[in-house]
């Protein structure tokens, strides 16, 4: 079997597997869901699905992973012992990350630019409606968000050249702690805040008449588009864990981090919020156009505008770098290009597809196919189809392909683990997680 670079510690499985786990999904699309479904509620039951549907999905694509020592396309085949239908599997993970790749840093080019706005104190004295123009000015720029987005490809791309172990896992221990330490001061500003305990008990004190099926569906959503599930991710990461290191754990660690950074996106935003008379539920907009605004009006307010366009630039990044990595991976085990190559290759691809999807998002002349914007078809392809496809396909073909032996080898560590809790994960991903993601499937297929 081919020798293969590892990540160099379990802190660094922790650290690059969380780092490709948070980012935006985490600081505000949690804030966002957890809004429109109850706060509190909400978060009860998205712990639980983490825990008990989140964690076997990202254990399985693991097992994968380290069991073929392979990239997505590779690591089918090579358990299978031959090309199957379920090679196809791998290569939908590399389709996925390489279009959330392309509109993702659409997005991500943004937080680049707010970030270099809020250096320059573009929103002081600004009102709802200037900060919702500037929005707009920049997003309609004819080359500013382009340059924004190329930008951050390339940063993405020297970071992944350099390899796992002095690329991915370095700057995953650098990155990661930072985040964390961001996050905590805006923590600690947010509960400053008069009316702060209204934010709070929004986010902790749970209603249970408001749990619903549509609470339920919106948690699973959120575990599966948080988790990185079914875009290759995960089983690339997985074939960089050495055979001594525990899966279970491992997955736990990750699984915890990325519901930690989520509640305390919600403890970041939650007091604001409430703070400041915001509705919860606000939408998409609450990053570059409501809180610019909230910050306005805190003390210390551009200090803590340039901290938060800081927190969102490093957990894309950390997102980005793990989506290139499959595309990297791919390229270097299937057709033979060296790592520098295919980094910059991959990147050159993903900005060819990302420009037009952040054109599309124009006011003025959007670039749209069938009335629907590049950006949304993207979305849309990758969230309603690709991810849960995959997901599905994964568990059932770690729950039912592979030999249970196998399996239960990578859960064991060739028996050097107790079997225990691992025959509990099994079942579960075996008849458990594909129903699960067959209710996030058909649920996103009705809306």
């Amino acid at each position: 079997m081919k020798q293969r670079e590892n990540f160099g510690s379990k802190l660094g499985i922790i650290m690059a597997t969380a780092g490709s786990a948070l980012g935006l999904g985490n600081i505000y699309r949690f804030p966002v869901e957890a809004g429109n479904n109850g706060g509190g509620a909400f978060l009860i039951v998205y712990i639980a699905v983490a825990l008990l549907i989140g964690a076997p999905l990202m254990i399985s694509e693991f097992i994968i992973g380290r069991r073929s020592r392979s990239n997505p396309i590779g690591a089918f085949r090579t358990i299978s012992g031959k090309r199957t239908p379920f090679t196809l599997v791998g290569w939908g993970g590399v389709l996925s990350a390489f279009l959330i790749l392309a509109f993702y840093t659409t997005v991500a080019g943004w937080t680049l630019g707010y970030l270099g706005k809020s250096i320059l104190n573009h929103f002081g004295g600004q009102d709802l409606p200037q900060i919702q123009a500037q929005f707009t000015a920049f997003v309609d720029h004819p080359w500013l968000p382009i340059v924004c987005q190329l930008a951050f490809l390339a940063m993405t791309a020297v970071v992944v050249l350099r390899g796992v172990a002095k690329g991915i896992e370095r700057w995953s221990k650098i990155l990661m702690p930072l985040l964390l330490v961001i996050m905590v001061v805006l923590c600690v500003k947010s509960l400053t805040l008069p009316g702060a305990a209204k934010g709070l008990q929004f986010l902790f004190q749970p209603d249970f008449s408001k749990i619903t099926g549509k609470v339920l569906i919106s948690a699973l959503g959120q575990s599966f588009f948080s988790l990185s599930i079914g875009m290759g991710a995960l089983i690339t990461y997985g074939s960089y864990i050495a055979k001594s290191d525990n899966l279970v754990s491992s997955a736990g660690s990750v699984v915890l981090a990325d519901t930690l950074v989520a509640i305390l996106a919600g403890i970041i935003i939650f007091p604001a919020a409430f703070s400041f008379g915001i509705k919860p539920e606000v939408g998409a907009s609450l990053a570059f156009t409501t809180l610019p605004l909230v910050f306005q009006q805190m003390h210390g307010g551009y200090f803590f505008c340039l901290l938060f366009f800081l927190l969102l630039v490093i957990a894309t990044l950390t997102s980005t770098i793990s989506l290139l990595e499959v595309i990297v991976a791919a390229l270097t085990e299937e057709y033979k290009l060296k790592r520098s190559q295919a980094a910059w290759l991959g990147a050159a691809i993903t900005a060819v597809i990302g420009v037009l999807a952040t054109i599309s998002m124009r006011s003025s002349n959007p670039l749209a196919i069938g009335g629907t914007s590049v950006f949304d078809l993207l979305d849309h392809a990758t969230a309603l189809y690709l991810m849960p496809l995959g997901g599905l396909f994964i568990v059932l073909f770690v729950g039912w392909r592979m030999k249970k032996a196998d399996t239960m080898a990578e859960l064991t560590n060739d028996g050097t683990l107790r079997a225990g809790i691992r025959k509990a994960i099994l079942f579960i991903i075996r008849y458990l997680c594909p129903l699960a993601i067959a209710i996030i499937f058909i649920s996103q297929l009705i809306k």
